[in-house]
């Protein structure tokens, strides 16, 4: 195992709150310090969503995390698309959710618990004079260790085109359901899940002319949560939206080639970003502190920990953020897919990441595919 007597980690999302867990039950005797900018319980959003089961791999390799988190998630075995009206089930695509604040505390208290340093609301402007053994930056999208060295680290990044804004709402929804409407300016999606009881995330989609058709750059959230709520009236069934830095934006897409430069590692959206429709974000993040504490454990040195770490958590990221890549240009064009019949829809969106044949497919979700087998046939 590495010795390390100090880990200084910039950032208390999951990926950095995490990795301080997971070290410090490792390295007991290390000084572990975590430096958040925000000030505590703040985050933007609402709920996060997984994958069914994705937070099995917590139960192998940290089953006291588990343990606190899994009580507190919300989950549902199916699935639903809504297509102008239109509702389509598709069996056995579940997932689980939990309120990204709720997320939070959780890691905070257990990572304090295990004598992590936890400092809230200050800001590092830069990375001279940081003396420690090991430099995390799980710093988000902006991350101050990825901008310090761009020519290590090779960022590309880049803008999906469609803009979303991500919104609440205070009733719950039977299970995550994709609702795609035609309005009177142009073509709207939202995502929709609880993540608690009487809580749901509600994330309004729309491509570049509807956008600008419906003078959405032009208003603040609260306009844009009146006039999205009103859109979505049938869908949320009179309940209203709420806000929480709910502003537009187009999703970024990042990838670094390196994510190690000397004793500086960037993981999480540091380091890469995944589109929310496939709900791998926050499991990523959660991986690459696995995967870097393991290789801390694994190796005796901290230039071979981390040159194993990029080596084998690297592809691994890759084809989640590659799927998850397939995804968003597929609702990139949800307009277009839009004019397919709805079973034609349900199957296009089933196999946009481009990862699930037609027998994983029926063996995922055997009920929808026998429908669409009958439709075809008819």
């Amino acid at each position: 195992m590495v010795e390390l007597k100090q880990v200084e980690i910039i950032g208390a999302g999951p990926a950095g709150l995490y990795l301080g867990i997971l070290l410090k039950v490792a390295l007991p005797r290390s000084r572990i310090r975590i430096t958040e900018q925000n000030p505590t319980d703040a985050t933007f959003g609402f709920g996060v969503v997984f994958s069914d089961q994705s937070l099995d791999f917590l139960q192998a390799d940290d089953p006291a995390t588990h343990a606190l988190i899994t009580p507190q998630m919300e989950r549902w075995r199916d699935m639903t698309l809504s297509l102008k009206g239109k509702r389509i089930k598709l069996d056995g695509i579940g997932f689980a959710a939990i309120g990204r604040l709720e997320l939070l505390q959780i890691l905070q208290r257990r990572a304090q618990d295990c004598g992590v340093e936890i400092t809230f609301g200050q800001t590092i402007e830069s990375l001279d004079g940081i003396e420690a053994d090991l430099v995390v930056g799980a710093d988000g999208l902006n991350s101050l260790v990825r901008r310090s060295d761009p020519g290590a680290f090779a960022p590309k990044l880049t803008n999906f085109d469609n803009h979303f804004a991500w919104f609440g709402t205070p009733r719950d929804f039977a299970t995550l359901t994709q609702t795609f409407i035609e309005g009177p300016h142009g073509v709207l999606n939202a995502h929709h899940y609880r993540y608690a009881p009487g809580r749901s995330t509600f994330i309004v989609e729309c491509d570049p002319a509807s956008f600008a058709a419906y003078g959405f750059a032009d208003m603040d959230e609260c306009e844009s949560a009146r006039v999205c709520g009103e859109l979505f009236f049938e869908t949320l069934d009179e309940a209203p939206l709420l806000v929480n830095k709910s502003h537009w934006r187009q999703f970024p897409r990042l990838w670094c080639e390196r994510w190690v430069a000397g004793n500086r590692v960037i993981l999480g959206d540091a380091a890469h970003t995944a589109h929310f429709s496939i709900g791998s974000g926050t499991r990523l993040a959660l991986e690459d502190s696995i995967a870097l504490g393991k290789a801390i454990k694994d190796n005796l040195e901290l230039e071979s920990a981390l040159a194993d770490f990029q080596r084998q958590r690297q592809p691994i990221a890759r084809k989640i953020v590659d799927a998850a890549n397939s995804s968003a240009r597929w609702y990139d064009h949800f307009a277009e897919h839009m004019q397919l019949p709805p079973m034609e829809f349900a199957y296009s969106y089933l196999a946009r990441s481009g990862r699930i044949d037609m027998e994983r497919l029926r063996k995922l979700s055997p009920d929808f595919i026998t429908a669409y087998e009958d439709y075809l046939d008819a």
